[in-house]
């Protein structure tokens, strides 16, 4: 501003000084020497911490925090570095950076290259780089020793049971387990006849597991304890906890006729209802009126009732015509139409003109020559006491469900996934023999089916991306409607943690 009036400015320059070392000019410090001659006189790591040696336990893969904290951290994780960089004694010094130098996996060495900062000689500030080497000395935790010592020793055991046919909530609920961790802390699992048993080395743990169980599924529990051992000396007692969890019989897809106390508390709804989603709610759609309502688990339990036919009793129409009477819905995220369809049973067509003319919810979706599954009513023998109590109901001959992408997915039979699942690490029940292994196996395919077609029901799971899947097989798609797939963009590619520990959760496709 001074030069834009004309006005004659004295310029400011830094003058330099020599070295009272080596003699080479530089700018004027307080101790009036170069970084080089500092350096060589000042060493600011002198005495710093440049070998440590830290606990780690092979089993669960942890490090020991003294006195007695174990601490979980993969190899050059920011879990690790924070907790080697954390007891460091850096004497005055401020560290300004922390990085990993590679070492080699089972060479049992950690090697961290720090950057400190330290003020010396009339308060000049050095910042100089050293390495720091830990050594790891393999020592199991409490937990691990304990298990090694007795597998068998737990503290606590949860056993979840459902009791239905099938295990189509026990595979979704594992995945959920996978994604939230909340079997982290078990010693063991176990696959039983009609359920999962989880066992844990603390009471706490299984209180904890218990309670997310409770959040996902509509669940009633009781809990049990056994005294294993008494100290007199001390009043000290030792207790064996099981926690008994059952899961609702009511599972999606299932056809219910509700008790009357129920359907009237819900407004009268149906009586005959579907159950279109389950959490620690069961919601419930009218599919004559499309009125969904929802029962939490103490409604429930209160007033337990079971399914009339389930998913394993559904059976194969054919749609021969469809008739929409009443405008698209959206009932909490899902979209519905009421429609009048003529459909015929898949078993039937061709053999007898069995035509079934009926109402149905699915007219959204549902068109003239598509293949849809149902409960068949008119060929059904029902024996279901709340049913009876109705007098003067009049069933149906058929409700469907869902359509069908049976014929379609013929056509890509064989074909891997884009995508797979992670599983739990636990012990196989093979008191059934190859019969049950083959039912399970059936299930387990169509649940992954239930997942490329239902978009709510993979919203809380992880999805991996397939490594064997070859990207050229979408180009050749079936002739026809494209059946359902799970988009790219919803698949995780973080595959290779598992690589990289021993003994990590498998991968299902």
């Amino acid at each position: 501003m001074a030069e834009a009036a004309g006005m004659f400015v004295i310029r400011q320059t830094i003058g330099s000084v020599l070295c009272c070392k080596c003699g080479i000019p530089m700018q004027p410090n307080a101790a009036n020497m170069c970084v080089k001659c500092l350096r060589s006189e000042v060493d600011i790591t002198e005495g710093l911490q440049k070998h440590v040696i830290i606990r780690h336990c092979p089993e669960c893969d942890s490090y020991l925090h003294p006195p007695s904290t174990w601490i979980k951290a993969q190899l050059e994780s920011n879990e690790l570095l924070a907790y080697c960089t954390k007891g460091l004694k850096l004497r005055g010094a401020r560290m300004v950076h922390a990085e990993f130098v590679w070492t080699e996996p089972h060479s049992k060495r950690i090697k961290v290259r720090l950057r400190v900062q330290k003020e010396v000689l009339n308060g000049v500030v050095l910042e100089q780089a050293y390495v720091v080497e830990y050594f790891q000395q393999e020592s199991m935790c409490e937990t691990c020793s304990r298990i090694q010592a007795n597998p068998e020793q737990w503290v606590a055991s949860v056993q979840l049971r459902q009791h239905v046919s099938h295990r189509r909530t026990f595979f979704y609920l594992e995945q959920l387990i996978l994604k939230h961790d909340a079997a982290v802390h078990a010693i063991k699992i176990k696959q039983m006849d009609q359920g999962i048993d989880f066992f844990f080395a603390n009471r706490s743990h299984g209180v904890k597991f218990v309670e997310f169980v409770g959040k996902v599924a509509p669940v009633r529990s009781r809990h049990d304890k056994e005294l294993v051992s008494h100290d007199t000396k001390s009043n000290n007692y030792n207790y064996k906890y099981t926690f008994s969890v059952e899961i609702s019989p009511i599972c999606r897809e299932d056809l219910i006729c509700l008790p009357q106390k129920i359907a009237v508390s819900l407004g009268n709804l149906g009586p005959l209802v579907i159950c279109t989603k389950v959490t620690n709610i069961i919601a419930l759609l009218d599919p004559f009126t499309l009125r969904q309502c929802y029962l939490d688990s103490d409604q429930y339990w209160r007033a337990s009732f079971e399914s009339l036919l389930t998913s394993r009793q559904l059976v194969e129409y054919i749609v021969l015509d469809v008739e929409i009477i009443s405008p698209e819905v959206n009932n909490g995220g899902s979209r519905y139409a009421l429609a009048e369809a003529q459909v015929a049973r898949l078993a039937d067509f061709g053999k007898n003109d069995t035509i079934f003319f009926i109402k149905t919810h699915l007219g959204h979706i549902l068109k003239p020559g598509d293949q849809a599954l149902g409960y068949d009513l008119y060929g059904a023998n029902s024996n279901d006491i709340e049913l009876d109590k109705y007098k003067g109901l009049v069933l149906p001959e058929a409700i469907l469900i869902k359509k069908s992408y049976e014929e379609n997915r013929q056509r890509k039979l064989g074909k891997p996934r884009a995508w797979k699942l992670k599983s739990l690490n636990m012990e196989a029940d093979d008191s059934g023999g190859r019969h049950d292994q083959e039912k399970t196996n059936t299930e387990y395919e169509e649940f992954l089916r239930d997942l490329e077609e239902n978009p709510e029901l993979r919203f809380n799971i992880s999805l991996y991306h397939n490594k064997e899947y070859q990207p050229s097989e979408m180009a050749s798609m079936t002739d026809g409607e494209e059946v359902p797939s799970v988009p790219l963009d919803e698949l995780l590619a973080d595959l290779d943690i598992s690589d990289m520990e021993d003994g990590d959760d498998d991968m299902r496709e």
